[in-house]
This record gives structure tokens, C-alpha cells and sequence, in this order.
């Protein structure tokens, strides 16, 4: 038996809604077809995005969406994207399927779509191939209220008031496909270009998003910290995060594996692979700390998720993927991580949206369905903005074939406003169900709601002809004696528990 202690009187961080953030990149059918249909479409639309997606994107409480890239980004010039439809400049989108970018989804469309969703915005900048003024102009055509030649072409372009940017990246993946670029050269680039990213309004400062490293790149994170920080009087509000980029690949980058056909040795390399994530906020972190030990700088772990071989019969460049069990795990155990590391991580977003990757949900044609990820974040969206609380694992042992070893249940609690304690817990095992005692400071609680995500077996995954093969559901499975809770964890799942005095 595992034994879960929480000290409910013991708060060790606040965890950020930004944490449960998301991305979409002009990627595949993330945004075309997948979020935006355009005015005209016969699928219901609101200003051009589909009304089904918004409304299954509003219940998970999306915090902040990130937009529009990604690769894309370094090679995005914003004013292709404003304007009349019909004037708009057509390219070639050369990173990701070598499709016709039309440029219909731009920053209105973008700012628009936010609107609907009520979450925050994150722009990423272009540093790869544009230039300081390209990204100086588009913050001001953004965020400027007066009179400037940007703010007049916002206006003449329908959008008299400004809009807020909440985060700004300044380039993406510069190590890589943003310019291949050595960290001191890339560091040397983000003083100078996130100069020009000016807040126009005081009320609402940009936070500024510096490109970190690509998995255990440390070098790239020491080198970066150490360059920015060389002659910074004033460095709070020059870089407000850091980013960390890691995805799950189970077999390694050449050879990523089937998204529904795998066995269980490779279920538990798959997970394996997903804990790393603990180790690299922890490696990276450590060296953030020698330059910022007051952690003023967050860490934006802003792509994250599950990266397989996209599915038979679709373009490789999109990226298209399906979503089973072994995806909720994977969710449900990042972000028990991001929980836990609260201190030093302040946003994160799940890669991608719509249709691509690890992606929350799947559309063809009018239909759509919601994947195991979707229900997932959807539980889990109770942490946001809550306080992580002290806890702790006991007698947890561990499960898994030959070297692909993992913990049998991963963790975290959180305590919202209204007193009501959060837990989520994930049952690595493909096979065996696990007990988990859970034991507060005080006596007293009782559980107000459980839920459980999980399938019939472990590569259970919804389709167009059975969405609900995969859907949160009530849970059962507590005994609650001499103030404790005995919880039955069934093989492969995520369960949530709400408990209150």
C-alpha cells in the first residue's frame, strides 16, 4: 500500500492558472480548420471560430494561449496577416507541410479568439529572420492607444482600442530552427531586440519570455543567464521567463513510435521518459538560481507532450496524432511536476491545441471529439491559481519491465480559496490496481467530488464513431475511516479528489 500524508497547514508555492496554458501554431489543421473555419463556413462559427471548439476550450478554463508559433514564428512577418482577406500575402509554410499559408488567421483573428476564450495572450516574436523594427512596430500596432502610425493602422485596419499583450517570447527555439544560433549570440540578440517590446501602458506591462533550452541543454541556460545578466542595472522586467522546451518521444527523436500500437515495455519507457521532466526543471532551476536566487524569473516550460509517428494516411507535416490512455498519463504526471516546482514554474503549454501532437481535441470535418489529455486538464484545471500544499508519498514502490522502471502513483495537492483541497493522483501500472491511504494534519474532511479518467485498456482512445471511449466519469473507489481515506486506484488511470472540512 502507498500512503499519501499532506500537511494541509503547510503551503509551499502558489501555482499559476498560466501553468495549464496552451499552444497553437499555423501547424497542420491547428488553427485552419481546427480552431478557425472563417465567416462563411457552414460549421457554426462565431467571427470565424468554430463554436463547439470554443465551448470545450471555455470549460477547461484556458489561462493563456500561445500563438503563432513555434518554428512558425521565426519565420511569421505580422503585417502579411492584417488587412482585407483578399489582399493578404500568400507563403509557402516550409517547416510544416510545405502548404499554402493564406494568412486569414492573423493578429486580429488571434486577439479575437482570445476574446472568446477569455484567456490571456502570448505572442512569440519573430528574431530569427525579422528584424528589431518588425517586432518593435508590431508590440505598438498591438498595444499603443494614441497617435502613432501603428496604433492609426491598427484602427484604419477595424480596431480603434488597443489590445493587451500579457507575454511576449522574444524568438523561438533559436538554439534550432529559429536561427541555430549559439546561446551568447542568442543572448546578446534578446538584450537588444526585447528593448523595443516597450509597455505603452503601465497598467499593463508585457512580461517578457527569453528562449531557454532545448531539454538538458544546461550549457545554453548557463550561457544565456550569464550574458543577459552581464551589465543588467536593472534586470527585473528584462527577462520574466526563462523557457525550457521537452517532449515524449518513445523511441527517441528518429524513431518516435506508433501513437495507439505499442506494448506495455514501451508504456513504461514512455512514462520514463516523462518523468525526466522532473530532473531537467530541477537541473535547469539550479543554475537559474546562481544569477536569480529570488526566483523572480519564471520558468515557461511553453511546449510540452507526447510526440509520435503521425497517423498512416495523413501529411507527416502535420503532425497529427491520436490520444489514448497512456496520454492521460502523461498529462496527469506533468503536471503534478509543474505543481510541484510552483516556485520556479510560472507558465507552461501543452503542444497542441487542436489536431496536433498531444492535442486536447480532434476535429474532421463538423465533428469533433474531446481526447483522455482533454479530460485530464480538465479535471486538473481545480489547481489553477490555488496554493500547493505539502505532501508526500510513503511505501510508494515501484512498477514498470526490465530498465523502464517508474513510481506506481505520482502526486500533488493544492488548496483553492474557498478551503477545498485538490488532489490528483496517477496509477503508473498497466495491470495492477493500487492502494493509496491518504492522511491530513487534522481530522474532518470529507470528499465533495471524485472523478477518474481511464479505459479499458491502455492504448483506449475516443474516435469520430465512439467519442466516449475515454471520458472523465464519477469514482467510487474511497473508503473514508478514522479520518483517512483509503483510495482504490484503478490500473492506467488519473483520479481527482476534492475534500473539504
Amino acid at each position: 500500500m502507498t500512503k499519501l500524508v499532506i500537511n494541509e497547514k503547510k503551503t509551499l508555492g502558489h501555482i499559476e492558472p498560466e501553468v495549464y496554458g496552451h499552444f497553437s501554431e499555423h501547424l497542420g489543421r491547428c488553427i485552419y480548420e481546427g480552431i478557425y473555419v472563417g465567416e462563411n463556413s457552414d460549421i457554426p462559427n462565431e467571427n470565424g471560430m468554430r463554436k463547439d471548439v470554443v465551448e470545450a476550450l471555455k470549460e477547461l478554463k484556458v489561462p493563456m494561449l500561445r500563438w503563432p508559433g513555434g518554428c512558425f514564428a521565426d519565420e511569421y512577418h505580422w503585417k502579411d496577416g492584417i488587412g482585407p482577406k483578399e489582399s493578404r500575402k500568400k507563403m509557402i509554410n516550409t517547416h510544416w507541410g510545405g502548404v499554402v499559408e493564406d494568412n486569414s488567421f492573423g493578429t486580429h483573428e488571434y486577439m479575437e479568439l482570445c476574446r472568446q476564450l477569455g484567456c490571456k495572450t502570448y505572442v512569440n516574436g519573430n528574431l530569427g529572420s525579422g528584424t528589431v523594427q518588425e517586432m518593435s512596430e508590431w508590440v505598438e500596432y498591438m498595444t499603443f492607444n494614441g497617435v502613432s502610425p501603428m496604433a492609426d493602422l491598427r484602427a484604419k485596419n477595424g480596431h480603434e482600442e488597443p489590445w493587451h499583450v500579457d507575454f511576449f517570447g522574444v524568438g523561438n527555439e533559436n538554439w534550432g530552427c529559429g536561427g541555430n544560433m549559439t546561446p551568447q549570440h542568442y543572448a546578446n540578440e534578446y538584450r537588444r531586440y526585447q528593448t523595443y517590446v516597450r509597455d505603452y501602458d503601465e497598467n499593463y506591462p508585457i512580461k517578457k519570455v527569453c528562449c531557454g533550452a532545448n531539454v538538458d541543454d544546461y550549457h545554453w541556460t548557463e550561457e544565456v543567464m550569464r550574458t543577459t545578466f552581464d551589465h543588467a542595472e536593472k534586470f527585473h522586467g528584462f527577462m520574466d521567463y526563462l523557457s525550457l522546451h521537452h517532449y515524449t518521444f518513445p523511441h527517441g527523436w528518429d524513431l518516435k513510435g506508433s501513437a495507439t500500437d505499442f506494448d506495455e515495455a514501451t508504456w513504461y519507457k514512455t512514462l520514463t521518459q516523462t518523468l525526466y521532466m522532473d530532473e531537467l526543471i530541477t537541473k535547469h532551476s539550479t543554475i537559474m538560481d546562481q544569477y536569480d536566487p529570488q526566483k523572480k524569473i519564471g520558468m515557461a516550460v511553453d511546449e510540452w507532450g507526447a510526440w509520435y509517428t503521425c497517423e498512416p494516411g495523413t501529411n507527416p507535416g502535420f503532425l497529427y496524432q491520436q490520444n489514448t490512455v497512456r496520454d492521460s498519463l502523461i498529462a496527469g504526471i506533468t503536471l503534478n511536476i509543474f505543481n510541484k516546482h510552483c516556485d520556479r514554474v510560472k507558465l507552461a503549454a501543452l503542444a497542441q491545441m487542436v489536431n496536433v501532437l498531444q492535442a486536447v481535441l480532434l476535429t474532421e470535418g463538423e465533428k469533433m471529439i474531446k481526447t483522455p489529455t482533454y479530460h485530464v486538464m480538465h479535471m486538473y484545471r481545480y489547481h489553477q491559481d490555488a496554493d500547493l500544499l505539502q505532501s508526500q508519498l510513503v511505501d510508494d514502490t515501484t512498477t514498470g519491465i526490465d530498465e523502464w522502471m517508474v513510481p506506481k502513483v505520482t502526486e500533488s495537492v493544492s488548496k483553492d480559496a474557498d478551503g477545498v483541497i485538490t488532489i490528483t493522483l496517477n496509477n503508473l501500472s498497466v495491470t495492477d490496481t493500487e492502494q493509496v491511504e491518504v492522511s491530513f494534519f487534522e481530522d474532518g474532511y470529507k470528499v465533495q467530488e471524485a472523478r477518474i479518467v481511464t479505459g479499458e485498456a491502455m492504448n483506449t482512445y475516443n474516435t469520430f464513431e465512439n467519442p466516449e471511449a475515454v471520458v472523465e466519469k464519477a469514482f467510487d473507489g474511497i473508503e473514508q475511516t478514522n479520518g483517512k481515506l483509503l483510495v482504490s486506484l484503478p490500473a492506467h488511470s488519473v483520479v481527482l479528489l476534492r475534500v473539504k472540512k
